[in-house]
């Protein structure tokens, strides 16, 4: 039974950095109120991330359940100079984002949660990993006393249209530009 008179849709999108670490405070936020929280990211199994171990620090109120492969891409269509954000889906990449997609589904109508983000769903979608449709059945299915967060580059305009917030992080400067690597505890 969700503690939340009313829950809204909050979408995160744009270039720049930061759309998980909002979700993350917001999530952090409801948690300290004992609102619980499932946090479902797309595209990141592989990362040994600060905000897991942190998490797992704050549960039972947050919940983070991560769906991708290892490690990204098709290893068959790479060389040694191919950064790994340029490889094409592999099999068990698209097998992991339906899977994510369907544990959101379940986890938004399931009642156990007040709040429900799904991160890098956007990033998914422009991959073709999931559909648009299972984006607008997430979104219709949500039920009243549920708040939804969605993050990734490139939100659709559908689902900016059934928003009720809407922000965009624009990348103005990233030390990645200059070389700079992520680094532990700041950017994973």
């Amino acid at each position: 039974m969700s503690a939340l008179s009313r829950g809204l849709i909050q979408v995160y999108t744009g270039t720049g950095k930061g759309k998980t670490t909002a979700a993350l405070g917001l999530a952090m936020r409801a948690a300290g109120h004992g609102l619980r929280v499932c946090f479902v990211q797309l595209l990141k199994r592989g990362w040994d991330s600060g905000e897991r171990k942190a998490a797992q620090r704050l549960s039972p109120e947050i919940e983070i359940h991560a769906f991708g492969a290892p490690q990204w891409g098709d290893q068959s269509k790479a060389d040694k100079d191919t950064p790994w954000w340029e490889l094409p889906p592999s099999e068990e990449d698209r097998k992991q984002a339906r899977e994510g997609a369907l544990f959101a589904l379940r986890a938004v109508t399931s009642g156990d949660y007040d709040i429900v983000v799904l991160d890098e769903v956007f990033g998914a979608l422009k991959l073709g990993l999931i559909s648009l449709e299972e984006v607008m059945e997430l979104i219709q299915r949500k039920p009243p006393k549920v708040e939804l967060v969605l993050t990734g580059r490139e939100a659709p305009d559908e689902v900016l249209g059934q928003a009720d917030l809407v922000t965009e992080m624009n990348a103005v400067k990233h030390p990645y530009h200059r070389g700079i690597e992520a680094r532990r505890g700041i950017e994973y």
